[in-house]
Parts: C-alpha cells; sequence; structure tokens
C-alpha cells in the first residue's frame, strides 16, 4: 500500500476521504441549501469583490464577468435545484424475461472525494460550476485554481472558507507544484479543464490510481461562412465571440473560413464592425480586456511576428502594448500552414483567415486536424450546413452563432479526443461526478436457479430453447 504522509496535503484528503460517506448519505435539500449558499455569494455578498479581483487579475469588463462568470455559475445551481430531486431517484430498467422474478434499477451514487483542477480564463466559472455538478452528487471536494489570476482565487478562497467545511470542501492556492503534489493523491475523480498537454499530465497521473476524469481541453474551433449567410451578423456575432475575454475562451472562434467570393465585403464589414465594438482606439475602450500576463502576451506576440515573417497579410489591427499586456484585435489573412497560428490554439484575439471555393475543402481540411472543442456554421443553406456536420466530428456545434452552446444547461459540454473527455453542465456535469450503481434485487424462484448443477439434458434444453427464444 502506498505511503502518503509525506504529501503536504494527504491530512485534508483524509479528512475529506472519511466524510465522504456522510455527505453521499445528504437528502437533495441539504445539497441544495449549500448550492443556494453559494449562489447568494455570488450574487450579493461576494459580487463585486469578484468584479474587482477579476479586473485586477487582466481588466476584465465588469459586464463580461457578471455575464461569463458569475451568471452561468448561478444558472446552473437554479437548473440543478429544479431537478435534482428526480437525479437521485432510483432509475427502474426492464428486466429480460430470462431473469423472471427480479427487478432492476440504476442508483446514482457519489463517487467520493474530488479534485477540481480549474483555469484561469474564467476562473469563477470554471472552478465554481464543475463544483455545482460535484456538490449535486454528494462528492467531497479539493479546487486548485489557477496561479495566474490571484486576486480571484484569493476571494475564491475566502467564498469557500465562509461557506463550507475543509472536510466537505476545500480551496488551495499556489502554482503548478500543489497541482503535482494533489495529482499524487488517489481521488476517485478528478475534473481538469486546460490544455491538451496538461491533460495528458493529469490523466497519466489519474492512470496510477485508475481514477475516473473528465477533462475540458480545447483546440483550434474553425468557423465556416458560406456565400448564404447574413455577413453582417455574421460578423457581428465571430467579433463578440472571438474577442471576449480578449480571446481567451476554449470556445472561441480559432479561425475563419469564408467563402472567396466574399473575402472584400468580409474584411470591410470587420473593419467596420470592430470600430462600433471598440472605438477607432480599442486600447481606450472599456470593453476589451487584456491578456493575463506577460508570458502569453509575449506568446501571442510571437504569434504575430511569425506569421509576419511567413508573408502573412494582417488585414486589421497588430498593434501590442508590452506594458499593458494589450494585444490590439487582429485579423489575419495569407497564413502558412505551418505557422504558428494555425499550428497551435491561439488563445487570443488574434484570428487567421482562409478563403474556400467549395466546401469540400473545408471538411477535408478539419478532418485532417484533430477534433475541435466547437465547430461554428453560418449559413441559410440548410443542405450544407447538414452536410457539414455529418461529415466532421467535433465536441460542440453553433449554427448562426459561437459560443451559445456552452448556456445551454440541457446540452452536454466537452470534448472528443484531443479536445476533451467526458461531458459537464446539467444532467451531464451531474453524472459526470457519480457513480450509475446498478442494482437487481430477485424476489421470486427464476429460471436461473432451475439451472444449477447438476446439468442434465432436461437443463440443456432449457438453454437451448432460453438462446432462441430469450
Amino acid at each position: 500500500m502506498t505511503d502518503y504522509s509525506d504529501n503536504r496535503y494527504f491530512k485534508l484528503f483524509e479528512k475529506q476521504k472519511a466524510n465522504q460517506f456522510a455527505v453521499g448519505r445528504t437528502h437533495y435539500k441539504e445539497r441544495l441549501k449549500k448550492l443556494k449558499a453559494l449562489q447568494f455569494a455570488l450574487e450579493k455578498t461576494y459580487k463585486q469583490e469578484l468584479r474587482d479581483a477579476l479586473y485586477a487579475d487582466f481588466k476584465k469588463p465588469q459586464l463580461e464577468t457578471d455575464l461569463t462568470e458569475i451568471y452561468p455559475v448561478v444558472d446552473e445551481i437554479n437548473f440543478v435545484a429544479s431537478n435534482l430531486k428526480s437525479w437521485l431517484k432510483r432509475q427502474k430498467v426492464d428486466t429480460p424475461l430470462a431473469l423472471l422474478g427480479s427487478s432492476s434499477w440504476i442508483k446514482n451514487e457519489p463517487k467520493g472525494v474530488c479534485l477540481i483542477i480549474s483555469p484561469w480564463n474564467f476562473p469563477v466559472n470554471l472552478t465554481f460550476g464543475p463544483l455545482v455538478s460535484a456538490i449535486a452528487a454528494g462528492n467531497t471536494v479539493i479546487l486548485k485554481p489557477s496561479e495566474m489570476t490571484p486576486h480571484t482565487s484569493k476571494v475564491m478562497q475566502a467564498i469557500v472558507s465562509d461557506l463550507f467545511n475543509d472536510n466537505e470542501v476545500a480551496l488551495l492556492e499556489g502554482d503548478v507544484e500543489v497541482s503535482q503534489e494533489l495529482l499524487k493523491l488517489p481521488f476517485n475523480h478528478i475534473f481538469f479543464t486546460g490544455s491538451p498537454q496538461v491533460g495528458k499530465i493529469v490523466m497519466k497521473a489519474a492512470s496510477e490510481h485508475l481514477t475516473s476524469v473528465t477533462l475540458e481541453l480545447g483546440g483550434k474551433s474553425p468557423v465556416i461562412i458560406d456565400d448564404t449567410s447574413n455577413l453582417d451578423k455574421a460578423v457581428k456575432k465571430i467579433i463578440f465571440g472571438k474577442f471576449l475575454n480578449a480571446g481567451q475562451t476554449c470556445i472561441a472562434p480559432d479561425y475563419v473560413f469564408i467563402n472567396d467570393s466574399i473575402k472584400a465585403e468580409f474584411i470591410q464589414t470587420f473593419k467596420t464592425t470592430l470600430k462600433a465594438f471598440y472605438s477607432e482606439n480599442p486600447s481606450e475602450s472599456d470593453s476589451l480586456g487584456r491578456i493575463v500576463n506577460q508570458k502569453h502576451f509575449e506568446r501571442l506576440k510571437s504569434y504575430l511576428d511569425d506569421a509576419s515573417s511567413r508573408n502573412a497579410s494582417i488585414e486589421v489591427g497588430g498593434v501590442s502594448d508590452e506594458k499593458d499586456n494589450y494585444i490590439e484585435p487582429t485579423l489575419v489573412f495569407e497564413v502558412s500552414e505551418d505557422s504558428e497560428l494555425m499550428q497551435n490554439e491561439i488563445f487570443g484575439p488574434i484570428l487567421p483567415v482562409k478563403t474556400y471555393k467549395v466546401i469540400d475543402e473545408v471538411i477535408d481540411y478539419i478532418n485532417s486536424k484533430e477534433k475541435p472543442l466547437a465547430l461554428y456554421i453560418f449559413s441559410k443553406n440548410k443542405k450544407r450546413t447538414t452536410q457539414i456536420i455529418n461529415n466532421t466530428r467535433a465536441g460542440s456545434t453553433c449554427i448562426n452563432h459561437n459560443l451559445l452552446q456552452f448556456l445551454n444547461h440541457n446540452l452536454p459540454f466537452g470534448g472528443s479526443n484531443n479536445s476533451g473527455i467526458g461531458k459537464s453542465h446539467g444532467y451531464f456535469g451531474f453524472l459526470e461526478f457519480s457513480n450509475q450503481r446498478s442494482v437487481l434485487k430477485q424476489h421470486t424462484l427464476g429460471a436461473v436457479d432451475l439451472l444449477m448443477p447438476p446439468y442434465s439434458s432436461f437443463k440443456q434444453k432449457l438453454v437451448d430453447l432460453t438462446i432462441k427464444w430469450f
């Protein structure tokens, strides 16, 4: 048996492990009481502190904080509150005739002690969102938010300490070493949101204990605009989706395919709309955030420099300010396929654009890459839209908009392979933190009881009849 006593978080883990069955036995009303307390903290007690913290971390506009950080968690809690009672009921299932005399059902039970490792880009949403599902399912939880948004982590630490005992929910601040130490412990489930590269590390660590994982990753999410789309509306929606959070969104449009016939119109519409959204000088706009830190600023700047060195054409933007971690919303054409912009998830306010003549070119290109977390289609042509969906693979798809699929808790959210494993939100998030335990109860003598040894020719005939008819 592995000795974890030298792990500085082992005592906390053991406290939650010892308490997991008491938490797992809680009534749905007790769980909702905890979730409603979290909702009140987000909507009332700590709302302004969270707004101030996110602005301090990377100048996130207040409206974006309310819309993308607080609202999704509150909406998740409300959705759970309306459905948790039914989710926790035993789910009766049919029992085959061969097992006559029995009844069967599924019991959704907690997985146990869970670890949630969350990223910096939406620290409140992507920390407390999974926590809602974990609490609803009856688990104990250790939260590890990103060290890159320290002001926000501090406020979240205060919220968790205020609402929960650490033997049920605890939040640990700190750098990557904290995550490394936590990943050594035998959690029952790990929920990680971040890059595919780190996701592989998490999955490898989880495999040491055969721990189940949910990996919400990312990748390069494409946008397709055909010649039937309403270009004005499409561009507005794409600019909103791409430059929300300064492009630091896992499901943000990563690159755009436009029909060759609308290239000039697309560029002009983009310029006009960008100015309307963020003024002549976006650096002075109160509606545009900043890159989270200097490291990521330098990464994005190097992507632009690399593209320029390969003869890419910057049609809009390109201005940057190292002192403010600012990169102007940027539109790039003629981007080399081997450039950093096309090889890596951008995660910033830079949008490469490719042109196409026939839709098969686009489908072939998308299928030559890793499966994206999201794929967006702007088209009025239903047949073409169906063709794209039926001939590609993606974690999610939104037609004639982008990002909105994340906000529908009736939809599972997550990727496939390189873009993720498992799903979250609503019932799907609840299931991710639950074990679907199968239960069969025998009430009377059944057919199987007649087939026990010693075997005979008569029993063989019964088996033959069972195979043929049941």
